[in-house]
């Protein structure tokens, strides 16, 4: 089974979900740069490059077999005419670089724009630092987190730099080595400044372990630990969430052994779990499963988690499709009120309308899919 991010671009802002991706331009703007994004067969969370300049998020997959792109959708003019568009939180922040700001700023014309924009460009969502280029990652992680603070708000932030991301595949990437990594999360968080911000700690790296050898998984378990340790020591308001895949990935006892090694059953290295990052599955089968993990975890009663909203809204297909496929819908907004024990927050970490690779190009914003995510078409 598989969770994830696939292709993600890079540097980017996101009105959802956004890679920040560093690639030593030297300047301390946040704003994307292409790479590509992961994809979610057994879960792999590494990007592919994309061909475009814009921002861009991960996606899913769960079958192995990975399907041929399709054909592009042709545009068309909306059917539907636009319903009101669910509040928007006020306390979480909406990153202004984003692709999807871009087209919606550069299409006022398209009869899709006023739901694109008003479903999907207004919500808040995550912003991805997916590239390892360790001279900038410190100013592009404070432009976003200053911005949030001097608005009063809170950034959702994806590191995604892993050693062996996406163990080799649509999104692998990340850094050379652990003790590269371990330096690159050092400079990660002295960006993150004194206001709240929630990490999304390195998605599918937990859910997807088993590809590495004995030795690796150790590193990886033990760099992973060290990551949420240095996050909270440099941020007292930060809140740090760890891999748990999804529903239909791994067993909850075995996903919770993996969790603990770690170190996120640890209150001075972590908040709770995250699930469902570019996935599909309902939220109520989420809030369960995230649950159950918790409770295997063991660790403090504080440990909440974070679900993935994003793409959700009609639950996964029934044939475990997972570029792009058809018929999904965009899920609950955003908010950090869920009114659920133990779950503290729905996010959308995958940003709606950024293919996985068969609607656009890989992690690039595709106008007919996310209209057909606003739609449900």
């Amino acid at each position: 089974m598989a969770t994830a991010a696939s292709v993600v671009v890079a540097v980017g802002t996101v009105t959802g979900l956004v890679n920040a991706l560093d690639q030593g331009g030297g300047t301390d703007e946040a704003r994307p740069r292409v790479t590509t994004s992961p994809s979610l067969q057994p879960l792999p969370a590494v990007p592919s490059a994309s061909p475009s300049t814009t921002s861009a998020s991960p996606s899913p997959s769960k079958s192995s077999a990975k399907p041929s792109p399709k054909a592009k959708a042709t545009t068309k003019a909306p059917t539907t005419s636009a319903a009101a568009a669910p509040a928007v939180s006020t306390r979480l922040y909406r990153h202004n670089d984003s692709q999807v700001l871009e087209w919606v700023r550069a299409n006022r014309s398209d009869p899709r724009r006023p739901l694109i924009e008003s479903r999907i460009a207004d919500q808040p969502a995550a912003v991805w630092f997916a590239d390892y280029t360790p001279a900038t990652i410190t100013s592009r992680v404070r432009a976003v987190t200053s911005r949030a603070a001097g608005s009063g708000q809170v950034p959702v932030v994806v590191p995604y730099a892993i050693p062996q991301r996406d163990c080799g595949g649509a999104s692998q990437g990340g850094a050379p080595d652990f003790d590269a990594y371990d330096a690159w999360i050092d400079k990660f968080a002295a960006g993150l400044g004194a206001g709240e911000v929630i990490v999304i700690l390195e998605p599918d790296s937990l859910a997807q372990i088993d590809c590495l050898s004995a030795g690796d998984k150790a590193r990886r378990y033990a760099s992973l630990a060290r990551a949420g340790r240095v996050l909270k020591a440099a941020d007292s308001r930060v809140r740090v969430y760890y891999d748990a895949g999804h529903s239909d990935w791994n067993p909850a006892a075995t996903q919770a052994a993996r969790l603990r090694q770690a170190g996120a059953a640890s209150a001075a290295s972590s908040d709770g779990i995250f699930t469902n990052v570019s996935n599909f599955h309902r939220t109520t089968q989420e809030a369960a499963y995230a649950r159950q993990v918790l409770s295997a975890l063991g660790g403090p009663s504080s440990l909440g988690a974070v679900i993935d909203t994003s793409r959700n809204g009609n639950g996964a297909p029934a044939d475990g499709e997972w570029c792009d496929p058809a018929g999904r819908k965009l899920g609950q907004a955003p908010t950090l009120r869920t009114g659920q024990a133990r779950i503290d927050a729905y996010l959308w970490v995958k940003l709606p309308g950024e293919s996985d690779g068969c609607k656009g190009a890989p992690g690039t914003f595709t106008p007919d899919y996310a209209y057909d995510l606003v739609t449900g078409g």
